[in-house]
C-alpha cells in the first residue's frame, strides 16, 4: 500500500484513548517505519538505464524492516520517543505489524510482482504472500484510503486534530477550523 494509506491507518490507531501527540507521532512513524528498506528507490531509478544499475530497492525493499523483529525494535523506539508507555509500544507494534498486513494484501507491483513478506527473517527466508495480492493502485488500496481520509476528517471535526498535527500544531489548528467550518462541529475552548 502507499505511505500515504499507511500513514493515515497509523494516525488513525494511534487516536486511541490516552494517547497525547507525542505518542501518535511516534505510533503514525511506527506505521511508516516498515518502509524504510525502500531506501534504495532513488538510486536505483536514477541509475536505471545505466551500464550498471544499482538495485538496492528490489534487493532490499521488503527484507530488511518487512519481519517481526524489525516490528519488534520499531515498537520499542516509539516507546523509547514516544513517552515511555507501553500503551504507545503496545500501538506502535500494531501499526508496524498492521503495514505488513496492509503490504500482504495490496502490494503487488504493476508488474504483477509480488512481494511477499519475510515475516521471520533474519531467521528464515520463507516468505509469506497470498495469491490474492491486490495491485498498488487497485480499486480496493483507493477505497480503503479514500475510507481513511474520512475517518481523518471526522476525527478533525469531532476531536480537534488531524493528521497535520504530526508535522505543524498550528497548520492543524487551521486544517481543524476549515474541516468545521465546512461540516460543522464544536470550536475548540
Amino acid at each position: 500500500m502507499s505511505p500515504v494509506t499507511h500513514g493515515l491507518l497509523s494516525w488513525l490507531l494511534a487516536n486511541a484513548p490516552g494517547i497525547d501527540r507525542r505518542g501518535r507521532i511516534a505510533i503514525t512513524l511506527a506505521g511508516l517505519a516498515p518502509d524504510l528498506d525502500g531506501f534504495g528507490y532513488p538510486f536505483e531509478a536514477l541509475t536505471r538505464d545505466s551500464a550498471h544499475p544499482i538495485e538496492w530497492f528490489h534487493r532490499f525493499h521488503h527484507h530488511l524492516t518487512h519481519n517481526l523483529l524489525a516490528c519488534v525494535a520499531i515498537a520499542g523506539c516509539a516507546w523509547m520517543f514516544g513517552g515511555r508507555t507501553w500503551r504507545v509500544a503496545a500501538l506502535a507494534l500494531a501499526a508496524a505489524l498492521g503495514h505488513l498486513a496492509c503490504d500482504l494484501i495490496g502490494a503487488r507491483g504493476p508488474d504483477g510482482n509480488q512481494w511477499p513478506i519475510p515475516f521471520l527473517q533474519p531467521f528464515s527466508d520463507l516468505g509469506w504472500s497470498w495469491s490474492g495480492q491486490w495491485g498498488l493502485s487497485s480499486w480496493q488500496n483507493a477505497a480503503i484510503t479514500i475510507a481513511a481520509l474520512l475517518a481523518a476528517a471526522a476525527l478533525a471535526v469531532r476531536r480537534g486534530i488531524s493528521p497535520v498535527e504530526l508535522v505543524s500544531p498550528r497548520a492543524d489548528a487551521c486544517v481543524v477550523e476549515a474541516l468545521r467550518a465546512r461540516f460543522g462541529g464544536k470550536k475548540p475552548a
